[in-house]
């Protein structure tokens, strides 16, 4: 790591980029917070799943729908897909030309139509900008062209994807900064059994505790059979299986953790990482070396390929009110652009950046084998739709 901790580079931030706060490491904190997610979200693209995310959706507990919480990622089955080309469209792109400008034969009943915008005025584009709502689910927009030429002009080309409601998969990203002078975030213990208790709730598979200590798994299925055996077996049964009794309400959940002396780290785990690792199916620590490379790479000394996301990244930090354009939902185009070009060349190097907590002995590769096995089902089918 070419400084010495990510604490190190938290202050170098704090000192240059948020010299105007009151309490300026703890802005470099949260900002910090939101690089974590930005690569969460930019290493779920590069990986594939681009057109089944979802962010920041409200995600109800299993058969208990009184209650909800909101998760960082989703990842939705995908219903159908649209490929559009706008042109000569005026900024801003929004949800409203966009529905007006497809040709549609969806039957399914529309219940919310949201006013966002894809792209505005001034080229802050939203990730997965939902469309509209509909009875089975939602439909999103994602901007994969966008040019300003003579012949045509302001050409985009967009992808729009029905996804179902209920998600197979979440994301969620837990950070906790270090208070000045302290040993640990005094929020962290909070933060990890609050994400605790969302894994544990929101799935149809449910987790229990046997007298020997192994993680067993409850499943209640359609006909009030009760299917109860190790917790590995049966997510093997159901990750391979086609059948709706198993797969409708599950959703295999995945915590990235950062944060560096706090969360301690694969091998060293404290009292808030064994809560997370036993109630995730993955559990992944963003490691120092890779937070610090990311942050050299592209806000302390990028090249000049790089110079558009430190841009985006200034703007958004410089003590007046203004849009921030760099965040996981809304960020510059051409930072988003660059930001695309870095995760999908750097692959293998982006899997290392990831030490495996949860399961033992297991592989980044595996967890993308999982992921690729629930998002590639037929869930027209399984779902009958």
């Amino acid at each position: 790591m070419a400084y010495p901790s990510v604490d190190a580079l938290q202050k170098i931030l704090a000192d240059t980029v948020f010299s105007y706060a009151v309490d300026k490491k703890k802005a470099a904190g949260r900002a910090l917070g939101t690089i974590v997610e930005i690569i969460t979200f930019y290493a779920l693209d590069s990986w594939g799943y681009r057109e089944s995310i979802a962010i920041e959706r409200s995600i109800p507990e299993y058969a208990n729908p009184v209650l909800t919480h909101n998760v960082e990622f989703s990842l939705h089955p995908v219903l159908n897909n649209l490929n559009i080309e706008l042109q000569d469209m005026p900024l801003p792109i929004t949800a409203s030309k966009i529905r007006n400008a497809r040709l549609s034969n969806n039957t399914v009943p529309v219940v919310r139509t949201p006013s966002t915008q894809l792209l505005s005025r001034d080229h802050l584009l939203r990730n997965a900008c939902i469309i509209e709502e509909t009875a089975t689910g939602f439909q999103v927009a994602n901007l994969h062209s966008y040019h300003k030429a003579a012949t045509p002009a302001n050409l985009a080309k967009v992808v729009l994807t029905d996804l179902y409601r209920h998600p197979f998969a979440i994301v969620e990203c837990k950070r906790v900064g270090v208070e000045e002078g302290a040993r640990k975030g005094p929020q962290t213990i909070e933060k990890a059994k609050q994400g605790a208790y969302v894994a544990r709730s929101i799935s149809s598979l449910q987790k229990i505790r046997f007298r020997n200590g192994d993680i067993g798994g409850v499943l209640h299925h359609e006909d009030d059979s009760i299917t109860c055996q190790l917790y590995k077996d049966i997510l093997k049964e159901i990750l391979a299986s086609d059948s709706r009794s198993l797969l409708e309400g599950f959703i295999l959940t995945i915590g990235i953790v950062s944060n560096h002396g706090n969360w301690f780290t694969s091998g060293n785990q404290n009292k808030e990482m064994k809560v997370l690792s036993q109630s995730y199916d993955w559990l992944l620590f963003l490691t120092d070396d890779a937070l610090a490379q990311f942050i050299t790479d592209t806000l302390l000394e990028p090249s000049r390929d790089m110079e558009p996301i430190r841009d985006a990244f200034l703007r958004s930090y410089t003590g007046k009110r203004q849009k921030n354009c760099f965040t996981k939902v809304q960020i510059d185009l051409e930072a988003d652009r660059r930001l695309r070009r870095y995760f999908s060349s750097r692959t293998s190097d982006i899997d290392a950046w990831f030490s495996l907590i949860t399961p033992h002995n297991s592989a980044i590769s595996e967890l993308r084998t999982e992921l690729n096995l629930l998002q590639q089902k037929n869930w027209n089918t399984i779902l009958n739709l």
